[in-house]
């Protein structure tokens, strides 16, 4: 959940490694290969049986719905708004009127072909649009085309009211799209999608292509509120903004526009990071508006760029005004390289800031930098020595490795198995420990194992071998339940992916791990797998989510976990630990968010306290490339312990509301054989806490604190907490574009401040860059 109390006025490439999983040590006879599928095959899930249900939702409630068998043609010529908007709506599903609902999940399908669309296809609360991904359907806008978008994930009613509240508007993907502009009139104000979000949220594979004219109006994203979140390997041509934003924070990855008039325009932000970024033909590639150091009217913060090709573009990036005092508009630019660009960096009607040309930025910063453990900053409009990054972390071209959420596109149907088929049950109720266990140990590296929307309880560890695919539907959940998981005194891992020390191929996406309390002792995923040498990024997880009350099933709602009262009884108790990535790992995460409710999500949207002791912790000696989050946790949402090669995009976290009611670590123990900090003299929680650990580069983050005992009075003040972001001072830490907010003391070392948050104010969240040395 996002602050409230703000108001903002602003109007396949499939990769399976063969030589992993074909030495799994597992009963497989006929290892996975890179697919069988023929050309004319339909895609793997049209075809594969659909079993999947929603155990706290109505009774024979429809989970999978493909959008020709509510009457959609896909011919091009026929109007088929009416039929896709009934296939996402049917069933009773949460549209106006509803804040938010887990009992209702959709996955709408839409087969290849051309869609005409004349108004608006709503994007509604806990859905996934996916589009066949071996030939990806076209959304074509009529050229009377009306409403805000082609795609609108908020839709704004007739009072002006959005359907939902954008800090909280979780639970969307869309995937494997062309969207089609052309046929409105180039004056015409055209989106194609409307991405008013916060976590929990993508975008994957989507081409929006737009009219080129001199007039055009049209824009391939708007985005004007939320607080995501992430979204990637999105193409935008023509226009006259590819993409228009303004939300709190968000990780971009892998994002190219052509020849649009503005490639990116960026109204208001607290900080985003745009990784692997490429603009041709434009104008503008990047335009920022920059608010008031005061806070009295925001503007973009913070913009991280890292590894950038702009070409053709008279301006790489321009800002609104002259940058004077201290952090105006913070920028960092990584890797940028510049061909035929005059203008790096300038200002709108004004000065040029960096001259382009045909050549490369290497490190480039405006803004405070901070090092050691100096209080005294260097405000900085200019080059800087090269920002480290470990050489695990890149790919053969230099650049941080990307990979794109696995499809299977060139998987037949018959390579899949369905857990459902095998004999779990997803009803929320039954235990599926034996049953998953057996699907794991039988067809690990054999099938890809695809997991039937449900709920799956688990009483036991559920063990998963590397060399393991699975691929959920609208976020198939494991719930971890019972008496093993209730001792904090002996946590017990739920998940277990991969054995300490193994190697191999390890893909989860789509998927929802979760508890039902009490819960103290659970430890929602083990990650001990890594990916072999050779092969980055063969051990990851995307839109791969983790929830610890707050919904349906979880026991910890409001009618037993309500703010208003402080418990610290074994009833709203979670998790002890969300995501361990243990010394032997590597991971690459993307949209992995591990969030301990602040609310309720099941329509009432009401504040819960809930108690999760530990958001992520990492040993792992790496390499992980880190872009999620982390909230509400009691001890720390990020503990980088012992760690090392890590790249981390915009990590986004919040303090637990309640505190210091209790304070840290209560209702927990420090637990020193899980690398637990200390908690902090003000009973408040860490946001990133990195010790003994080299190697860490955190590019992007938003570090707050609203709240103290859930009253929002010490947010003005910077007094919700005093410290938020510690490093110890063996660690090797670099972090830029780092955003706080409610926080005395924004940085620390070894727990003695460095950085006060009044001093690098920038708007409404503070900013600095930093670095060990």
């Amino acid at each position: 959940m996002r602050f409230i109390g703000l108001r903002i006025l602003i109007v396949t490439i499939i990769f399976v490694c063969v030589a992993c999983v074909s030495a799994l040590g597992t009963s497989c006879t006929a290892p996975l290969g890179s697919g069988s599928a023929a050309t004319s095959d339909p895609y793997w899930l049209q075809n594969i049986v659909h079993q999947g249900t929603s155990p706290f939702g109505p009774s024979g409630y429809q989970v999978f719905r493909n959008v020709k068998d509510f009457g959609a043609k896909g011919d091009g010529v026929t109007d088929d708004t009416a039929a896709i908007n009934a296939a996402i709506q049917s069933g009773g599903r949460c549209t106006l009127g509803c804040s938010g609902e887990s009992t209702t999940p959709a996955t709408v399908f839409f087969p290849q072909g051309t869609y005409l669309v004349s108004s608006p296809i709503i994007a509604i609360y806990y859905t996934e649009l996916v589009g066949d991904a071996k030939s990806p359907p076209t959304l074509k806008a009529s050229a009377g085309f009306t409403g805000i978008a082609v795609i609108d994930a908020d839709p704004y009613a007739a009072s002006g009211a959005n359907w939902y509240i954008n800090q909280n508007n979780f639970y969307r993907s869309v995937r494997n799209f062309h969207i089609d502009l052309t046929a409105m009139p180039a004056t015409t104000s055209a989106t194609g999608l409307h991405w008013q979000v916060s976590q929990a949220t993508s975008l994957y594979n989507i081409v929006v292509d737009m009219s080129t004219a001199s007039n055009t109006a049209h824009q391939g994203i708007f985005m004007e509120n939320g607080s995501g979140g992430f979204m990637g390997d999105l193409v935008f041509n023509g226009g006259k903004f590819g993409v228009w934003v303004g939300n709190q924070q968000f990780t971009v990855r892998n994002i190219t526009v052509n020849n649009a008039q503005t490639g990116i325009f960026a109204l208001w932000n607290w900080g985003w990071t745009w990784q692997d970024v490429k603009i041709n033909g434009c104008q503008i590639g990047f335009d920022m508006t920059i608010g008031h150091r005061d806070g009295s009217s925001q503007g973009a913060g913070a913009e991280a760029f890292i590894d950038v090709f702009v070409t053709d573009t008279p301006i790489f990036l321009r800002t609104s005004a002259t940058s004077t005092g201290i952090v105006d508009g913070s920028i960092v630019l990584d890797n940028v390289h510049l061909t035929n660009v005059p203008i790096a960096v300038g200002v709108n009607g004004g000065e040029t800031v960096l001259a382009g040309g045909t050549t490369t930025i290497n490190s480039w910063v405006q803004g405070n930098i901070f090092s050691g453990s100096s209080q005294t900053s260097q405000y900085t409009q200019g080059s800087i020595s090269a920002i480290p990054k470990a050489s695990s972390l890149l790919d053969s071209s230099g650049r941080i490795f990307g990979k794109t959420r696995p499809t299977y596109a060139t998987y037949a149907t018959g390579e899949f198995v369905s857990v459902k088929s095998q004999g779990a049950k997803g009803d929320g109720r039954t235990d599926d420990t034996v049953a998953l266990q057996a699907i794991f140990d039988k067809f690990a590296g054999c099938k890809i194992i695809y997991f039937d929307a449900g709920v799956y309880t688990i009483s036991d560890t559920l063990r998963i071998p590397a060399g393991v695919q699975v691929v959920g539907e609208a976020w198939s959940t494991i719930m971890a339940s019972g008496s093993a998981f209730a001792n904090q005194n002996i946590p017990a891992v739920a998940v277990q992916i991969g054995t300490v020390g193994s190697t191999g191929l390890a893909e989860i996406s789509g998927m929802l791990f979760t508890t039902r309390a009490s819960a103290g002792g659970a430890i929602l995923v083990e990650w001990n797998v890594h990916d072999p040498s050779g092969h980055q990024g063969a051990a990851g997880m995307w839109d791969a989510l983790f929830r610890i009350g707050g919904a349906a099933g979880t026991n910890m709602q409001t009618a037993q976990c309500a703010n208003t009262t402080s418990n610290t009884g074994s009833n709203c108790i979670g998790a002890f630990l969300g995501l361990h990535l243990t010394s032997s790992s590597s991971a690459y995460l993307e949209g992995t968010w591990v969030w301990a409710a602040d609310h309720d999500i099941e329509q009432s949207g009401e504040e819960v306290t809930v108690y999760s002791g530990r958001g992520i912790l990492s040993e792992s000696q790496g390499p992980v490339w880190m872009i999620g989050t982390s909230e509400h946790h009691v001890l720390y949402q990020y503990n980088i312990a012992g760690a090392a090669d890590h790249y981390i995009g915009t990590a986004q976290t919040e303090t637990p509301y309640y505190q210091p009611n209790p304070v840290s670590p209560a209702p927990f123990l420090i637990n020193s054989a899980f690398s637990d900090p200390q908690p902090q003299a003000d009973g408040m929680s860490w946001a990133m806490n990195v010790q003994s650990s080299s190697s860490i580069l955190v590019f992007g983050a938003g570090f707050y604190s609203f709240f103290q005992d859930y009253q929002s009075q010490c947010q003005p003040a910077l007094a919700c907490q005093i410290l938020i972001f510690n490093v110890d001072s063996t660690s090797s830490l670099s972090a830029y574009s780092v955003s706080t907010v409610g926080t005395t003391d924004s940085f620390s070392v070894s727990n003695s401040a460095v950085v006060s948050g009044a001093s690098v104010q920038n708007g409404f969240a503070n900013v600095r860059n930093y670095k060990t040395s």
